[in-house]
């Protein structure tokens, strides 16, 4: 029975004095966890999504080239575009390049890399690349036939190569699938963008109202927020899309019915005690290209003042929402925007006017700055002077997406998260400026054939170093096909050895905390 006694009272001893979690502003850092491809579409987490999209292999932002089968020459557009289109070049390269917008399954606009569409607006029947905005006249149907294709205008004329390597629009029969000069090779570049335009815009609105209804409903539930809460994270970073602005009935293509499941989202953090960061994933005209920012087609429009300025009335939207909530954090006011296309000045001056709409509704949540992803210093944000209080800045470390790592071993990538990684952690906290957060970081690399005890190494290494961020963590991504990306896979098969803080989860530590209260009481001096 002493022993019993003993036991209680060092249990409960831990428990009030131990100095194991770590605190920031009374809260405990972020252990958190991603919560993507839920709110906003990522095709490469989920592709089963796509699969019924027809002609699924020409979505808005696919990439093509044309090839006369007579000619032998590709479609090009001199310069980029802005004068006429040329059946001329023996090789193709970025003017021979065209980046579709769908207008249905078998309607289509071309856009030339210097932005201009090509147009079939001409008195002479000349293709040309000087259209700034398609209207029907920059709309073609494109007929397929395995690898070939007919390019016909809505009027139904067919677009052909002529003889002196011009395009034009006056052939009026029907082509064979011969060599002829209406008949062309289609070559697919790339088709890689498969976000939410895609998917809305690929299936239509009823269908795609129909998949995304299925998916935000299952992909993930409350049964997840229990699962995280007894292993022992914490908080959950929400990536949403600007268009839950204006939720149910968003701008065409997208889909309506975001916002009911981030308020479930809240509902559930709150009944497991969990935290949550509204992470804004993707800003109207994209602040990187890419799919996870909604892009059409790549382009990075984000820093025009009419989109920066729609930006700040989504944060208003979300804080005015969200920022009495109890288990609000934080508001992350931009994802991952792209150091090539947005200036530093453009970003700290909407971060600035951000922080300032968020203060307006809260003192205490967080305001999340996110560094630039591409040729940038995650210093240029300590040094930009953004806010009084809780400002926090956000950097995502992936041993991926760089020449460098594919060309290492598990033991490099393991000195490289010690060697490179942790010293500038050290750097940045010693400059005693905002926050830190690794928002995102994955226990995956691009090592072929690793071990379980690999994989191990290589993320308790990652947990070591990035406990130091002075605001905590979170993992990309809590469900994904990919494996290792699977934060729940990682857990349950052993591949990521993080338990957190569960054991002051669990039950049967509950009752041994009551013993030891029990038994306190019991031995304590009257």
């Amino acid at each position: 029975m002493g022993v019993l006694i003993g036991c209680g009272f060092v249990l409960l001893s831990w428990v009030l004095f131990s100095p194991c979690i770590c605190s920031v502003d009374g809260l405990s850092k972020a252990r958190a966890v991603n919560l993507g491809g839920w709110l906003v579409v990522e095709g490469w987490i989920k592709p089963s999504l796509f699969d019924g999209i027809p002609n699924g292999d020409m979505l808005d932002g696919t990439q093509v080239q044309l090839r006369s089968v007579v000619l032998n020459k590709y479609v090009s557009a001199a310069n980029g575009g802005g004068s006429n289109v040329t059946v001329d070049r023996d090789v193709a390269s970025t003017w021979e390049t065209f980046r579709l917008w769908r207008v249905s399954e078998s309607e289509f606009q071309l856009r030339c890399v210097g932005g201009e569409f090509f147009t079939s607006n001409s008195e002479d029947g000349f293709i040309l690349a000087t259209a700034s905005e398609p209207l029907s006249t920059e709309t073609f149907y494109i007929e397929r036939n395995d690898g070939r294709v007919h390019i016909k205008l809505l009027n139904g004329g067919y677009v052909q190569a002529t003889n002196d390597h011009l395009l034009i629009s006056t052939y009026q029969f029907q082509p064979g699938w011969d060599n002829n000069l209406a008949t062309f090779e289609l070559v697919i570049v790339a088709n890689n963008l498969h976000g939410d335009y895609q998917l809305a815009n690929g299936y239509g609105h009823e269908k795609a109202k129909i998949v995304l209804e299925e998916h935000r409903t299952s992909f993930i539930t409350a049964s997840d927020f229990d699962f995280l809460s007894r292993h022992g994270i914490n908080t959950v970073r929400i990536p949403v899309g600007w268009w839950i602005a204006q939720d149910p009935y968003p701008p065409s293509p997208f889909v309506g019915g975001s916002l009911a499941v981030l308020d479930l989202a809240f509902s559930w953090a709150q009944s497991y005690g969990l935290k949550c960061i509204i992470d804004l994933h993707a800003a109207p005209g994209s602040q990187n290209g890419m799919e996870h920012s909604a892009s059409r087609d790549g382009s990075v429009d984000w820093p025009s003042p009419e989109y920066v300025s729609q930006t700040l009335e989504v944060i208003d939207f979300l804080v005015a929402r969200y920022g009495g909530h109890p288990s609000l954090l934080g508001i992350e006011l931009l994802n991952e925007p792209s150091a090539a296309t947005v200036p530093l000045d453009v970003l700290v001056s909407y971060y600035m006017r951000g922080y300032q709409i968020v203060r307006n509704h809260s003192s205490t949540a967080y305001v999340v700055l996110c560094q630039r992803i591409g040729n940038a210093d995650p210093i240029e944000l300590f040094q930009a002077g953004i806010g009084l209080s809780n400002v926090v800045v956000d950097l995502h470390y992936y041993n991926l997406f760089d020449p460098y790592f594919a060309s290492i071993n598990s033991t490099q990538n393991i000195e490289f998260i010690y060697k490179m990684r942790a010293p500038q952690l050290q750097a940045l906290k010693d400059i005693n400026g905002p926050l830190i957060f690794i928002g995102e970081w994955v226990n995956e690399w691009d090592v072929q054939n690793a071990s379980q005890y690999e994989y191990q190494k290589f993320g308790r290494a990652q947990l070591d170093v990035y406990a130091n961020a002075t605001f905590g963590w979170s993992y990309w991504t809590l469900k994904n096909d990919r494996m290792h990306w699977d934060f729940e896979w990682n857990i349950r098969n052993k591949y990521l050895l993080f338990s957190g803080s569960s054991l002051l989860r669990s039950p049967s530590f509950l009752l041994l905390l009551a013993f030891g209260w029990v038994t306190y009481l019991i031995i304590m001096p009257r």
